[in-house]
Order: C-alpha cells, then structure tokens, then sequence
C-alpha cells in the first residue's frame, strides 16, 4: 500500500489487487491498483486521478496494475482537432434524427432493460449479460463525482441509447454506454462523436475514452477517433 503525494485534495492509499483473469486478452492474469478510501475521492480529485490513467466503476477506482503486461493504455481524444472520418461522418447522419436529454444517475426501469438486450445482444456470456438490478446499479448509477446520465430518444420518443459521462477538470470521461443492438447504424460511433462535440461546446480540451489494447478486436474502435494522446510511462503522448 503506498500514497500519491501529487494529490493536493487528500491523502489517498492504493494497493493492488489479486490477480485475476483478464477479461480482454485470454490466458492472462490481470491486476489493479485501486484508490482508497473511496469517500475521500471527490469530482477535483478524481479528475487528477483520470489524468494519471485511472477509472472507476461505480465507486471502485482503479488503474491496470499488471505483473507482467502493459496492453493496457490510456487515450483520449483532442476534442478541438478531431476531424471525423468517411464511416463516422455516415454515422453522425444517419443518427441526427435522436434527441438528447440529460439528467443525474437515477434509476430507470426502462433504461436497465435496454441494458440487458445490450448485454445479451453485444456481449453473451460475459457475465454482465445476467439479471442483476443491484450489479447494475453499483456500476452505473453510483458515484460521487459529477456524473451526467444521457438518454438518446427517436422521433417517436423511442429509448435508443443512454451514455454515462463524468465530468471532468479538463474533459469527459465516457464510462459506459449501451443501446438497443438491433438498431440499425453505427449507435456507438455515434454516442462517441456527440461527447466530443459536447467537449468542444464546453470547451474542454478532452475525451477520455478509457484503455486501448492493440490485441483486443473489442477495442480497435477506438483508435478510428483522431487525433488522440496515448499515456506511456505516464506522460500522455
């Protein structure tokens, strides 16, 4: 266990996990270091804490911490210079139609059984495809940092996509977000390219999109969103 002292806010532990198994490269062992105690991490704090290469889920804010593999890397988007390509230019077409509606985490049963066709449609099997209301409200809806909940809605108040979003000192942070599976387009390009013109209207510099790992097919999307920084051997580059 040991502390950062670059956190001005507050003095935080971290120590890392046990390994388990890695939930994007098969046959590997991961680890996490994880930020405790988890009621000192506030919106301030957590924002220095995504810029040093964590995230959270719900409450439990970690970073990969691995024994022997760095695959995991973060990046974020340069909202300001991100110029669309050829498919994620079709993408904002054809979706211009949704309305967006922002609102706090709250408890939706509307949005959770999307939830589950995403799960079931997009990722069988993966253990979060289950029905577990309490599973995905830890994850989703509980937070203590500033945390914004957006709804995608068609023409006929249709419920096509929701996004979890945390606001950040200098960006975005995109947590997680899940759609209907059938619906025809690119919905997740979509949802992506909306948080970044929402940078640009905020003028924040960026969008943090989490880990990419060159490896991982699930994660190839996100390289396509340009110009981008990657951080390794923390300094983001």
């Amino acid at each position: 266990m040991s502390q950062l002292n670059e956190l001005p806010f507050c003095t935080l532990q971290f120590y890392s996990t046990a390994p388990y198994p890695c939930s994007y490269l098969p046959d590997r062992q991961a680890r996490s270091q994880v930020a405790a105690p988890a009621h000192l991490i506030n919106a301030g704090t957590y924002s220095q804490l995504v810029e040093q290469g964590f995230r959270r889920s719900g409450l439990f804010t970690y970073r990969p911490h691995c024994d022997h593999c760095k695959a995991c890397i973060p990046v974020r988007v340069d909202a300001a210079a991100y110029t669309p390509n050829r498919s994620q230019r079709r993408a904002w077409k054809q979706h211009q139609s949704l309305r967006a509606f922002v609102a706090e985490p709250a408890w939706s049963s509307e949005h959770y059984k999307l939830y589950c066709r995403y799960q079931q449609g997009r990722h069988p099997g993966g253990g979060m495809d289950e029905d577990s209301r309490t599973q995905y409200a830890q994850f989703l809806l509980t937070t203590r940092v500033n945390t914004r909940l957006v709804e995608f809605r068609t023409p006929a108040d249709e419920l096509a996509m929701v996004a979890i979003i945390d606001v950040l000192d200098d960006g975005l942070s995109s947590v997680y977000t899940f759609y209907e599976p059938d619906m025809a387009g690119s919905l997740g390009t979509y949802g992506i390219m909306w948080q970044i013109a929402q940078c640009q209207l905020l003028e924040l510099p960026w969008l943090y999109l989490g880990y990419w790992i060159a490896e991982s097919r699930k994660m190839s999307y996100k390289a396509s969103f340009q110009p981008q920084q990657k951080l390794i051997d923390e300094r983001w580059q």
